[in-house]
C-alpha cells in the first residue's frame, strides 16, 4: 500500500507531463474511474480573481443549510489536501494515498502508450472519486485555468459561475478581456444557468453571445448589487468582497427551487466564511499587524491597494512583495509600491519567481521616496521590516503560502511545488504529521475586518 509520501511523490512526478489544455485525458481518467461526476451534483466556478472566495462563500452558504459540501479548489497554499475539502475538513493522508494507488494503478499510467496525464488531470479525477465515495449533496468546484479547456470542464453543474474577467496568463488564455472571456464562457452548458459579476462590456458580451447559444439563463451581478450587500455582515475584509458576495448571494437564490437555503443559513455562511491568504489579517502578539493577499495580477493588486486605502488609512508601513516573473510584475509594482515606506523585495521559492533585483527600478518608480532593499528570501525581509507595526505581505499565493509557514500559523510543508505548471525535480515531498492535526487552522485565523 502506496503512502502519503510516496502518494506525493508520484503527483510531483506527474508535473514532467507540465500544462496541457483538453478534456480527453480527465474523460478518460473519470471513464476508468466510474464516471463519479454522474453521482454529484456541481456550482461550476470560473473567472480571473475571486474564485476562491466566491467559492468559500457558496460552500459555507450551503453547509449552514445542512447538506455535505465538498469544495475543490486551487492553487493550495501550503498542503496539498487544501484542494479537496467535505465540509471544510481537508482530505485525509491515507485517502490521498489511497486515491493516488488507485490511479497509479490505471492502464494510462500502469501500460504505457501514448496518454500522459498532467498532475491536474490526475488530481481532478482523484477529487470526483473522493466526493462521490463521500456522498456530497453538491460540490462547489473551482476550475484550475481558464475554462473551456479546462480538465474541471467534464461535469454539467447546476450553475455555471464566472466572477469577472481580467487580464492574466495571457499566455495560454489570450491577450484581452474577450478572448479570455470565450475561455472562461466555455464553462457555460446546454440550458444550464450562467451568473457572473463581469463588468467590462466587451467581455460580458462574449458571455451574453455564448448564454445565448446553449440557451442557458444568463444573470449579471452588478455594481448596484454589490451594493445591496451592506446588510450583510461579510467576514472576508475588502470591498470588493462584497461583490463576490453578491455573486455568491445570486447564485444561491438561482438554484433555491433546487436547493432551498433559509435567509438565517445565507447570513450566516456570509458571516462565517473564512479563506486564507485573500485579504487576511493576521496579529502578532508584539501588536504588528500583517496583511496577507495574493494580489498576483493587476487586477489583485489594484483591489489589495483599495481595501489597504480604505482599511488601513494612513498605514504605510512595510510592504514585502514577490511575484512570479510571468507576470506583469511592472503594473504590480507601479499599483503597490507607492502605498509604502518601506519595500522589501524577496524571491520566491517557485521556479517561476521574478528575481527580486529587477522588482527595484520599477518599485523606485512608482515610489522614489520608500526605502527599497533586496532581499534573499521572505525570512530575510521580515527580519529586516524591523519593528514597522504594520506589514502586507504580496505578490503571489505561494508567496502568502511561505508567509503563512513563517508567521506560525501553518506548520511547514514541501508541498507548494506541486502548483508549478512544469516538471522541476520532485526534491523533499515530505510533510510532518502536524500538517493534518492542524488542519483547520488555515481557515480560522483570519480577523474578519
Amino acid at each position: 500500500m502506496m503512502n502519503y509520501c510516496e502518494a506525493i511523490q508520484f503527483l510531483y512526478d506527474l508535473r514532467l507531463f507540465g500544462l496541457k489544455f483538453g478534456l480527453e485525458n480527465t474523460r478518460l481518467l473519470a471513464a476508468l474511474a466510474g464516471q463519479p461526476q454522474d453521482h454529484l451534483r456541481f456550482i461550476h466556478v470560473a473567472g480571473t480573481n475571486g474564485k476562491g472566495s466566491t467559492c468559500a462563500m457558496l460552500e459555507n452558504i450551503y453547509r449552514a443549510s445542512g447538506l455535505r459540501v465538498g469544495l475543490f479548489t486551487s492553487p493550495h497554499l501550503v498542503s496539498f489536501a487544501e484542494r479537496i475539502q467535505v465540509n471544510r475538513k481537508w482530505i485525509a493522508p491515507e485517502d490521498v494515498a489511497r486515491l493516488v494507488e488507485e490511479m497509479k494503478n490505471m492502464t494510462v499510467f500502469s501500460g504505457g502508450g501514448e496518454v500522459r496525464p498532467t498532475f491536474f488531470e490526475a488530481v481532478t479525477v482523484m477529487a470526483l472519486k473522493y466526493f462521490a465515495e463521500q456522498r456530497c449533496d453538491l460540490v462547489v468546484w473551482e476550475t484550475g485555468l481558464g475554462g473551456r479547456l479546462d480538465a474541471t470542464n467534464i461535469v454539467t453543474p447546476l450553475a455555471s459561475v464566472i466572477t469577472n474577467v481580467q487580464l492574466d496568463h495571457q499566455q495560454w488564455l489570450g491577450n484581452t478581456l474577450p478572448e479570455i472571456a470565450r475561455e472562461k464562457a466555455g464553462i457555460i452548458k446546454d440550458s444550464v444557468p450562467i451568473i457572473t459579476g463581469t463588468e467590462d462590456a466587451a467581455a460580458l458580451e462574449v458571455i451574453a453571445d455564448a448564454a445565448r447559444k446553449h440557451h442557458a439563463p444568463l444573470s449579471v451581478v452588478t455594481a448596484s448589487d454589490r451594493q445591496a450587500m451592506d446588510r450583510h455582515d461579510i467576514a472576508l475584509a475588502g470591498e470588493h468582497q462584497r461583490m463576490n458576495a453578491a455573486v455568491a448571494v445570486r447564485t444561491a437564490q438561482i438554484l433555491d427551487g433546487l436547493i432551498p437555503v433559509p435567509e438565517a443559513a445565507l447570513r450566516r455562511g456570509l458571516k462565517e466564511t473564512q479563506w486564507a491568504g485573500r485579504c487576511q489579517i493576521i496579529q502578532r502578539d508584539n501588536g504588528r499587524t500583517v496583511l496577507l493577499d495574493g494580489a498576483h495580477n493587476p487586477a489583485g493588486a489594484q483591489t489589495l491597494a483599495g481595501a489597504w486605502q480604505r482599511e488601513f488609512a494612513g498605514k504605510n508601513g512595510a510592504l514585502i512583495l514577490g511575484i512570479m516573473r510571468d507576470k506583469d510584475c511592472g503594473a504590480i509594482c507601479n499599483i503597490l509600491a507607492p502605498l509604502a515606506r518601506r519595500i522589501l523585495l524577496a524571491p520566491i521559492g517557485s521556479e517561476r519567481s521574478a528575481d527580486p533585483r529587477l522588482l527595484a527600478d520599477p518599485c523606485r518608480r512608482a515610489n522614489p521616496s520608500a526605502l527599497i532593499t533586496v532581499c534573499r528570501s521572505l525570512a530575510e525581509a521580515f527580519t529586516k521590516a524591523g519593528a514597522e507595526p504594520f506589514v502586507v505581505v504580496a505578490g503571489s499565493l505561494y508567496f502568502v503560502g511561505e508567509a503563512l509557514e513563517w508567521l506560525g500559523i501553518v506548520p511547514p510543508s514541501q508541498e507548494r511545488a506541486l502548483n508549478e505548471y512544469g516538471g522541476a525535480p520532485a526534491g523533499d515531498a515530505s510533510i510532518g504529521a502536524a500538517a493534518f492535526d492542524e488542519r483547520d487552522r488555515l481557515n480560522h485565523t483570519i480577523s474578519p475586518k
